[in-house]
């Protein structure tokens, strides 16, 4: 028996006869699909600044929720006692919100509780480490990052750890539970010139791991000199110029715009509707030859994986772009239910107090070919995008806005001075048609990613080989 499966049978009574009765009275009438969510999560966090603790805190998530469906209607309910009776009160709550009348049903609960694969198996919890030894690890880094350089004036570091038990149950015979460790920590830097501007780096890491991966300096000091270094180069920055210009973007972290400008308008939710500037599109060319993205929660570690999805389906690999041509969306089971497609395990929830929606896990695009170093030859006169802050797009359209938190200049096929106030500004569903060269690095992030829609945040990853957008436009600070 998996351990969430004993954990909510031991201590709140819920067992396989608790979850027949709760799911009888969701179906006392004819809906189309009902389910139930468990969960109980710690979390503990510790954050070091100035070379003291600032803060410290743990706090416990649980609670469980009934979802009831019936058409394109929703009805859920929540509660953050975990018994039987507050379960049978929000099954007939959220049964009246969606019910349509009719006869019930009854279902059969399958399985043994564990998912099909492990992808982040940790011998110790995150959460159960001291945390003397988390302000200790933090305290490392302080003063290391601090002894890097005499510009370095303010060192700020924290660590993030979690260990999610959830467990879901549903009328089509699902039962399934998971235990979900993830791991964060963060490291951001400012650095003064003599002049006294100020300039700010950070970096951090994370994965579902154990936080042993980082406790030691092998784990930690890659992250302290990245923070360094960017703040570094931004003390050496220069205005941006603005224009239309090639892009080069870098391997790794920059997937985030390929996350937000393509990602979000391939969920099923937005497709169904009609919303998105992908809808109805299948098999259509919706980039560039050699472009193919993947969404992939089955990466053992990364942040954005998972087991199974919030909804009890295990994730996998899905091809949304092949060699350019659109070939599917992201679903949850509702999603996919009113579309005729099948499920790819893309429905996720923030937490029990939540309803699930189509959501992405690791999303990437593959390697090409191109040697890296010969894409930034290619471009007279462009800017080199490495690492990027905010940024915000509009689904309906694809319009996005991307500021870069470290970018060069390309000057005759060189990477020159580096730059500030950049900002990349396109569309979505046009920006994959102007890739026109495709390295051969594909990286993924460190682990920092958290996305967000309709008021949930949920850890992601993304990915990208070194690429060149042609024809961009560049919002800067120099005309």
């Amino acid at each position: 028996m998996s351990q969430p499966v004993a954990l909510f049978r031991d201590h709140f009574g819920i067992d396989e006869r608790a979850i027949d009765r709760t799911l009888g009275t969701a179906l006392e009438r004819s809906v189309d699909h009902a389910d139930l969510f468990f969960e109980y999560t710690s979390q503990d966090s510790v954050v070091l600044e100035e070379g003291i603790v600032k803060s410290g805190d743990r706090h416990l998530i649980q609670g469980a929720g009934v979802r009831v469906q019936t058409g394109e209607r929703q009805g859920y309910a929540h509660s953050d006692e975990i018994t039987v009776e507050s379960l049978e009160l929000a099954a007939g709550t959220a049964r009246a919100i969606s019910e349509r009348g009719s006869e019930g049903g009854s279902v059969a609960i399958a399985g043994s509780g564990a998912p099909q694969h492990d992808l982040y198996p940790v011998a110790m919890s995150p959460t159960d480490v001291p945390v003397a030894r988390k302000v200790a690890l933090l305290g490392e880094i302080d003063a290391y990052a601090r002894a890097r350089d005499p510009r370095i004036k303010q060192v700020m570091a924290s660590v993030v750890c979690q260990l999610r038990n959830v467990m879901i149950a549903a009328s089509d015979g699902t039962w399934v539970a998971d235990v979900q460790p993830l791991v964060r920590l963060n490291v951001q830097v400012i650095a003064e010139d003599e002049g006294g501007r100020r300039e700010i780096g950070y970096q951090g890491a994370g994965g579902r791991t154990e936080l042993d991966a980082y406790l030691s300096p092998e784990g930690w000091k890659p992250i302290a000199d990245e923070a360094v270094r960017l703040a570094l180069v931004n003390l050496d920055a220069v205005p941006c110029p603005a224009g239309t210009l090639d892009i080069v973007l870098g391997p790794g972290w920059p997937g985030i715009l390929l996350h937000e400008a393509v990602g979000h308008g391939l969920e099923g939710d937005f497709n169904r509707k009609g919303t998105s500037a992908f809808a109805g599109r299948i098999g259509e060319r919706v980039a560039s030859p050699g472009v193919t993205v993947v969404d992939d929660g089955t990466l053992p570690g990364r942040r954005g994986s998972l087991n199974v999805d919030d909804e009890g389906t295990p994730t996998s690999r899905t091809v949304l772009i092949e060699d350019g041509i659109l070939q599917g969306y992201l679903h949850d089971r509702m999603n996919a239910r009113l579309m005729g497609h099948a499920p790819t395990g893309n429905g996720r929830r923030e937490s029990y107090a939540h309803l699930p929606m189509p959501r992405m896990t690791n999303t990437f695009m593959l390697a090409g070919e191109d040697d890296p170093e010969d894409i930034v030859r290619s471009v007279k006169n462009g800017l080199y995008a490495v690492t990027f802050g905010g940024g915000q797009v509009d689904i309906t359209n694809g319009r996005f806005v991307f500021s870069a938190s470290e970018a060069y200049k390309i000057e005759d096929g060189r990477i020159t001075q580096p730059v500030k106030g950049a900002t990349l500004i396109g569309n979505g569903p046009e920006v994959l048609t102007q890739v026109s060269r495709i390295g051969h690095d594909l990286e993924l992030d460190r682990g920092v990613g958290t996305c967000g829609k309709d008021g949930q945040g949920v850890p992601v990853g993304v990915g990208l080989p070194t690429i060149r957008v042609d024809q961009l436009t560049v919002g800067g600070t120099e005309g």
